[in-house]
């Protein structure tokens, strides 16, 4: 019996492909190894399908990370980019260098609740007030689970752990810390809330500086309570969203939904011409308003509110590297001769140390 031929390739009109020709395949990364039930691995998920659906080709984007559970992330997605993982808390000088060497990449770096609210508060503090051009995630968990679910800074005062004991100290708000800090993007999510999480996500790309995301991604191993501020039960049950979001690339044509009804809709216009549009619930909410998102983050760490959404952007501020002269050709991609200063370059400066 004669082996039956295979089936021809389907044409490539027909193929699952974006703008860029990518397949979503194109966008994962290594298998993971974290737990079942992680919500690290959902935020991956999302990561992978907002870059597949904002058409960005994966060698266009660098990945950067530290140490931790949420660390590891990075491996799960985007396996064609370039990837950075080094020291604990020390994320954000990877990036920064990264960035002046090379402008024309887009940059997407993944911390936890440990490595950017202990260690790294430091260098996370200085990246944000610079306004270095990446989005910076932040899987929030609220426990160091790569060394056996000790209470990490963002944990709430009065959480009891069965071999920890009980928490005695008030946590950093991760959103508070960004825009005291003057951060130009700011906005929290929950990892059981897939949508606005890949909106959120691809706001946070378009987002000429930092975007900080605050995903609040439960640990399922050490801190899967059901009264846990970290955990599904809780998050499910106090989620309070500020504004449905959607977000419209500048590629496609800007058409409102029907149930967009007047006086219930704000736009955000980002650096590249997308939209952020977003949705009014039950709160007149605005999120260009500064003073407002304090308020708003002081009145939900007060009565225990898990809010979620768009918390504050600002689009005039230029980024960190538009501070400086820097080439249009990559810094890593310029020759010798180009790098090397000119006599004159050379005399002038003698001069002026003279």
């Amino acid at each position: 019996m004669a082996t039956p031929a295979p089936a021809p390739a389907a044409p490539l009109g027909l193929r699952q492909t974006n703008r860029a020709g990518m397949t979503k395949n194109d966008y994962k990364g290594a298998p993971s190894t974290l737990c079942q039930g992680c919500g690290h691995n959902s935020i991956a998920n999302q990561i992978i399908a907002a870059c597949y659906e904002m058409d960005i080709v994966p060698e266009e984007i660098m990945k950067f990370s530290g140490i931790g559970c949420a660390s590891k992330s990075p491996t799960y997605f985007l396996n064609r980019s370039f990837g950075f993982n080094g020291l604990h808390g020390r994320m954000p000088s990877l990036a920064t260098g990264a960035l002046f060497g090379d402008t024309s990449l887009e940059a997407i770096g993944v911390s936890g609740d440990g490595d950017t609210a202990s260690i790294g508060m430091g260098q996370f503090k200085h990246l944000v007030r610079r306004n270095a051009p990446m989005l910076y995630i932040v899987e929030n968990n609220g426990v160091y689970g790569l060394t056996k679910g000790q209470f990490s800074a963002t944990a709430e005062v009065g959480l009891s752990l069965k071999h920890q004991g009980t928490n005695p100290y008030m946590p950093v708000d991760i959103c508070m810390e960004a825009l005291v800090s003057n951060a130009t993007f700011v906005a929290r999510s929950f990892a059981g809330d897939p949508k606005q999480v890949k909106d959120l996500i691809k706001a946070g790309i378009a987002h000429h500086g930092i975007a900080v995301l605050d995903i609040v991604s439960p640990c399922v191993t050490f801190n899967n309570q059901v009264n846990a501020f970290h955990s599904y039960t809780w998050g499910k049950d106090h989620e309070a969203p500020l504004h449905e979001i959607s977000f419209i690339p500048a590629l496609d044509e800007i058409m409102l939904a029907d149930e967009f009804e007047p006086g219930t809709v704000r736009e955000v216009t980002l650096h590249d011409g997308s939209q952020v549009i977003l949705k009014k619930l039950e709160k007149d909410y605005d999120p260009t308003d500064r003073w407002q998102a304090l308020h708003m983050l002081e009145e939900a760490q007060r009565e225990n509110w898990l809010t979620t959404g768009l918390i504050y952007v600002d689009t005039s501020r230029p980024a960190l590297t538009d501070l400086y002269n820097l080439p249009a050709t990559p810094l890593n991609r310029l020759t010798e001769a180009e790098l090397r200063p000119g006599r004159e370059s050379l005399d002038k400066i003698n001069a002026d140390m003279a």
